[in-house]
């Protein structure tokens, strides 16, 4: 079929119509930089520069983060193994917090529980029985590191249920002055010793040795024979009882303080992550009561 043909005025008016424009976005005409800029960093505006300076300090930041992981990871996988823990008698159940946390973060290292006594407080760590110990502050060795606090408590004074003593709410440092006390030996040192048994009251008052124990079985054994009086870190009175004897607080005494104790050469990886656990938990109170 054929198109029928145009005259010339219509013609003249198609060729002379104005094309039909797209509908105006609503930030045309706004300024080039800030249609941008709230998007993206273009190289030839001002906030490039911004965010050049900014993606290099995030990437210093990022490869940090990612250094310091690898790192974490480096040390964790090489403690592995056992490390040998010496504690006296319960302690080594008051450690569970550290111990399990310790654990957690390595579980390809053990950890072994050896006890030791009081008559030969550095034996076993000299000999490299153990790797580290449990310890009663201070320890001054020339050949041994104090590290973190573990655990803090009070003290009881130990004595004969028949004892004048033993029916009183509290005791002070003061009354034992007269009364005797445990004899250590002559293989603890007199500093370490004297910390828990000290020579004198507060005031100056003369406290004499008596009977010699090796353990603390002998040591509640002398008590409740009524041989000697003995005070003790206050958690003996939550996990020993002892025919005859009593547990009697004693109000003045200083705060012990147990840390962990290891050989100054000693620094293998499980005892350095062991200590590291221990700081990062911080000293725990041991909660003594019985009720």
């Amino acid at each position: 079929m054929r198109r029928p043909r145009q005259s010339a005025t219509q013609r003249n008016a198609t060729a002379t119509e104005p094309p039909v424009r797209a509908k105006s976005s609503p930030t045309a005409g706004k300024p080039y930089r800030q249609r941008f800029a709230a998007t993206s960093l273009i190289s030839d505006c001002p906030e490039s520069k911004i965010g050049r300076r900014l993606r290099d300090d995030l990437q210093q930041a990022y490869d940090l983060i990612q250094s310091g992981l690898a790192r974490a990871t480096a040390a964790a996988s090489s403690v592995h193994g056992t490390l040998r823990l010496g504690v006296m008698g319960a302690l080594g159940h008051e450690s569970r917090p550290v111990i399990e946390a310790f654990r957690a973060r390595h579980p390809d290292c053990e950890v072994e529980i050896t006890e030791f006594h009081f008559s030969e407080p550095f034996a076993r760590l000299r000999s490299g029985e153990v790797d580290v110990q449990l310890m009663w502050l201070p320890v001054r060795e020339p050949d041994l590191t104090a590290g973190p606090v573990v655990l803090t408590e009070g003290r009881v004074l130990g004595v004969a249920e028949g004892s004048d003593l033993a029916s009183r709410e509290s005791v002070s440092m003061e009354d034992l002055g007269g009364r005797t006390l445990l004899n250590p030996g002559t293989r603890t040192p007199d500093y370490w010793i004297e910390a828990m048994l000290p020579k004198h009251t507060p005031g100056g008052r003369l406290i004499p040795r008596g009977s010699t124990a090796r353990t603390f079985h002998e040591v509640l054994a002398l008590i409740a024979a009524g041989q000697i009086v003995s005070p003790l870190n206050a958690h003996v009175g939550r996990y020993y009882t002892h025919p005859g004897v009593a547990y009697v607080p004693i109000r003045d005494a200083p705060l012990t303080e147990w840390a962990l104790v290891w050989p100054t050469t000693n620094q293998s990886p499980p005892l350095r992550a062991f200590v590291q656990t221990a700081r990062d938990l911080g000293p725990r109170p041991i909660n003594n009561d019985t009720t």
